[in-house]
C-alpha cells in the first residue's frame, strides 16, 4: 500500500510539472500572438493584434511626471540616429520650467543578423534606458502598427501626462517653442492635434504610386484631415480615444491618413499651429537663423544637418 500510493504521487508531481512547463513555455513568451495571423492585403495592416511590449523598462511615467513625451519611431538597427538625438534635443529634460522625456519606439529586426541586432538592443538599453521595442515587425509598410502601439503604451501609462509629440528621428526639434506653445492658454487642454495638417489630402488612384488606395478601400476621393505623420503633437486624452474607435476603422497602411480617419469618427479636428513656419516638411536648405527661432520641427538631410541646426539654435538669434 505504502509503494502504490508513493507511486501514485510521483506520477501526479510527474503530470503536473510537465503541465506546468508547457503552459509556461506557450503563454508567457512575449512573441506568441493570441490571434491567428492573417495576411490583411497590400493597403491595410494586421491591426488590431495582441502586440505585447518585449522590452519597456523606462523610468518615464513610472518615478518620473513628464509634462512633455517625444516619442521617436525609429528602425531597430538606426542606432546612429538614437543617438545622434541623445546628444541633442533628446538631452534637453526641463524646458520653461516643464519637464520632457524623449523615448524611442521600435518593432522586431528583419534583417538576417535579427538576433544580434536584439542583444545589441538590450545593451544599448540597459544604458539608456529609452527603448520601448513591441514584437510587430519593424517595416516601412507597418508605420500604422507602429503608432498604434505607441498609442497602447501611452494610454496604459502616461494618462498623467499632458502631451505627447510623435517626430521622425531625421528632424531637428526645437523644443523651446514647442513648449511655449503647449503653454499657451489658447491652446486646448483636451482633444488637441496640431502639426502641419493636410485638410484635402486625395486619395490617390494612380496604381504605380505607393500610397495607391482602390476605391474599395476607401471610396471617398480626399482623406479627412490629418497632420502629416513627419510630426505631430497631441494632448494626452487621444492615445486612449483613438484607441477605442480604432477597431471600427480597418487600418490602412498610410499611418498619418488612418489617423485622421480615427479623428473623424471621434468627432475631432486636427488644429493648425499659429503659424506656419512652426512645422517644416521639406525647407529650403540651409536654414536662416530667423527660421530657425521660429520653428518647431523641420525635416533635415542628415544627422549633421540636424546637429548643426540644434548647435546653432542654442545660440543667441538676431531678430527678425
Amino acid at each position: 500500500m505504502e509503494n502504490w500510493r508513493f507511486k501514485y504521487i510521483f506520477i501526479l508531481s510527474l503530470v503536473l510539472g510537465t503541465l506546468s512547463l508547457t503552459y509556461l513555455n506557450f503563454c508567457c513568451k512575449p512573441e506568441i500572438l493570441d490571434i491567428p495571423f492573417v495576411d490583411p492585403g497590400p493597403h491595410h495592416v494586421a491591426y488590431p493584434r495582441n502586440y505585447k511590449f518585449i522590452m519597456d523598462d523606462t523610468p518615464t511615467c513610472k518615478t518620473t511626471s513628464p509634462f512633455l513625451i517625444v516619442m521617436v519611431p525609429v528602425a531597430p538597427g538606426n542606432v546612429a540616429a538614437r543617438d545622434a538625438i541623445r546628444r541633442t534635443w533628446g538631452n534637453e529634460t526641463l524646458v520653461l520650467g516643464q519637464r520632457v522625456e524623449t523615448l524611442f519606439i521600435l518593432g522586431l529586426p528583419g534583417e538576417a543578423d535579427a538576433e544580434q541586432t536584439l542583444e545589441k538592443l538590450k545593451q544599448e538599453n540597459q544604458q539608456h534606458q529609452d527603448l520601448i521595442q513591441s514584437n510587430f515587425q519593424d517595416s516601412y509598410h507597418n508605420l500604422t502598427i507602429k503608432t498604434m502601439v505607441m498609442l497602447e503604451w501611452l494610454a496604459a501609462r502616461c494618462s498623467k501626462a499632458s502631451y505627447v509629440l510623435k517626430i521622425d528621428s531625421d528632424t531637428i526639434l526645437h523644443l523651446q517653442n514647442l513648449v511655449k506653445l503647449l503653454l499657451d492658454p489658447k491652446t486646448a487642454k483636451h482633444n488637441y492635434m496640431s502639426g502641419l495638417v493636410w485638410w484635402h489630402s486625395p486619395v490617390l488612384r494612380d496604381k504605380s504610386n505607393k500610397f495607391y488606395v482602390p476605391e474599395d478601400v476607401v471610396p471617398e476621393p480626399e482623406f479627412p484631415p490629418y497632420p502629416l505623420g513627419f510630426a505631430y503633437v497631441m494632448s494626452l486624452d487621444l492615445p486612449q480615444k483613438i484607441l477605442e474607435v480604432s477597431p471600427h476603422i480597418k487600418a490602412l497602411f498610410i499611418e498619418d491618413a488612418y489617423l485622421g480617419m480615427c479623428l473623424k469618427r471621434l468627432g475631432v479636428s486636427p488644429t493648425d499651429p499659429p503659424e506656419s513656419t512652426m512645422f517644416l516638411v521639406d525647407p529650403v536648405h540651409p536654414l536662416s537663423d530667423c527660421s530657425l527661432s521660429k520653428v518647431i520641427v523641420a525635416m533635415t538631410r542628415s544627422i549633421q544637418q540636424m546637429t548643426s541646426y540644434w548647435e546653432r539654435s542654442k545660440k543667441p538669434t538676431t531678430k527678425c
